[in-house]
């Protein structure tokens, strides 16, 4: 379905793309009320429409930080010598840039560490201190997207400053050892 975002650009939503597709006996046993489904579909959206874009303006704050995020990109992918360095310096140059677009363009606080903050700890207040997970007694999708649009960060200044600046680490080590348990 084509609609217009918040900056008046034409764009193709898909209306269902949050949707399971499941039976009624399964959605009852996954979710066991349409409260829990909701509420899934709304913090996955959450992740893509606001969490995701958080991590540019983070990870590459800084030139220091951008040049320490294309050294670990570099230091983890399979570059020679002469294309890491272009790779390291170049990328880095270019998304320290591009990241100071990406605070303007989503209306980012000065300092940006503090919109990370925040949404981190909007993050734990809806899960609760009642439950291990948004989904209960395991993960469920949205802990899943959260996760994973997280540990992207992993390894970067960025994300030891969330650890260590806001709720989120306890839930955080709980969803990768869920993961790391779960059955292959």
């Amino acid at each position: 379905m084509k609609a217009m975002n918040d900056q008046g650009k034409e764009v193709t939503e898909f209306c269902n793309k949050y949707w399971l597709m499941l039976d009624e006996k399964e959605a009852q046993r996954m979710y066991g009320g349409k409260e829990a489904r909701t509420e899934e579909m709304k913090w996955r959206q959450w992740a893509d429409d606001w969490l995701v874009h958080l991590i540019s303006p983070n990870v590459y704050r800084t030139p220091a930080e951008a040049l320490a995020s294309f050294d670990y990109i570099v230091r983890e992918g399979k570059f020679g010598a002469m294309e890491g360095a272009m790779a390291k310096y170049l990328g880095a140059a270019a998304m320290y840039l591009i990241s100071k677009r990406l605070k303007s363009r989503h209306h980012l606080q000065d300092d940006v560490r503090e919109d990370l903050y925040e949404a981190a700890n909007k993050w734990v207040a809806a899960v609760g201190k009642d439950r291990p997970f948004m989904g209960g007694q395991e993960p469920n999708l949205a802990d899943l997207a959260v996760y994973g649009v997280l540990r992207v960060m992993e390894g970067l200044e960025a994300f030891e400053d969330l650890m260590q600046h806001t709720r989120i680490q306890p839930w955080y080590l709980r969803v990768e050892k869920a993961i790391a348990e779960a059955p292959q």
